[in-house]
């Protein structure tokens, strides 16, 4: 989500893929078929979930608002559609075992270790390659950055491609964590995703942020989501929060930046004022004595 919002576009259909994903999961399990297998299946429809945002965003020309609002809906009811009310439980209890592990030694869940290799995979794509700059210069001026040689659209694809991939492997282990599949899992996520990336410095208008920011803002909000949880507040509560978050991340580069602005015109005019006053010649008055010019 960073780097989509970065090159200028969003991509609001990602809590809706986790779903799908999940579902998908759930009904490869009860089919008979591997685990390894109904894995790699559910991460195919993640990425052809991320194709069809990107062939719809990048081919025909719509705006990602508008598409992954769509394909949201879309999503979420084939996933709600393919196993209804009901849900997939018993899963294998060494694959649940796994997804609520922790490491050895320490309580840190196991899943971290994935988290940071795929931190160190996207930091280094981001910030250490050229792929990296050209999402950053989509962001500022898609028009430049295809006159320099930045395959735009080509661009736009993989990062909806990478963002079904990486949905879809949430939705295998949100599946595997909770023991259930079901078609309403991770409903309202994307509020949470957005609102870490933006409140984490990236701009909603592109060509600018940073991946450690957001990584800071993600522990923030998840530290926060379980301290609330602990003080038994409810779940509707936590998305006020949320989307409280989200709205004041939005507004306020917009407010400094204007705050900004304002505070470097009234600087000016004061300093144009005072260098007004110094260039002002003196005045000076000629008196000419006409007694003198009289009487000569």
């Amino acid at each position: 989500m960073t780097m989509i919002i970065i090159t200028g576009e969003i991509d609001l259909s990602v809590a809706s893929v986790v779903g799908l994903s999940s579902v998908m999961f759930g009904i490869t399990y009860q089919a008979g078929f591997p685990l390894p297998l109904g894995i790699l299946i559910s991460l195919v429809v993640g990425a052809i979930a991320g194709f069809i945002n990107g062939f719809l965003v990048t081919v025909v020309g719509l705006p990602s608002l508008a598409v992954t609002i769509g394909t949201l809906a879309l999503f979420r009811g084939l996933a709600v559609g393919f196993l209804g009310t009901t849900a997939v439980t018993g899963f294998p209890e060494t694959w649940s075992d796994l997804a609520t592990s922790t490491i050895p030694g320490t309580p840190i869940p196991s899943i971290m270790i994935i988290f940071v290799i795929m931190l160190v995979l996207f930091a280094l794509l981001l910030h250490a390659t050229s792929f990296g700059r050209g999402v950053y210069a989509i962001g500022q001026s898609p028009v430049t950055a295809r006159f320099s040689g930045v395959r735009v659209e080509r661009t736009k694809m993989k990062l909806f491609i990478l963002s079904g991939v990486l949905a879809a492997l949430a939705g295998v282990y949100y599946t595997l964590r909770y023991g259930s599949a079901r078609g309403d899992n991770a409903t309202g996520l994307e509020l949470g995703v957005i609102a870490a990336v933006l409140l984490g410095g990236v701009s909603i208008f592109g060509g600018r942020g940073a991946l450690h920011g957001v990584i800071a803002a993600v522990l923030l909000i998840g530290a926060l989501a379980s301290a609330l949880r602990l003080a038994n507040v409810t779940s509707d509560v936590i998305n006020i929060i949320t989307g409280t978050l989200l709205v004041i991340s939005v507004v306020s580069p917009s407010f400094f930046a204007w705050a900004r602005s304002k505070w470097t015109r009234s600087r000016g005019k004061r300093g144009s004022g005072s260098v007004t006053k110094l260039a002002e010649p003196p005045t000076t008055t000629t008196h000419f004595d006409t007694t003198s010019s009289n009487n000569k």
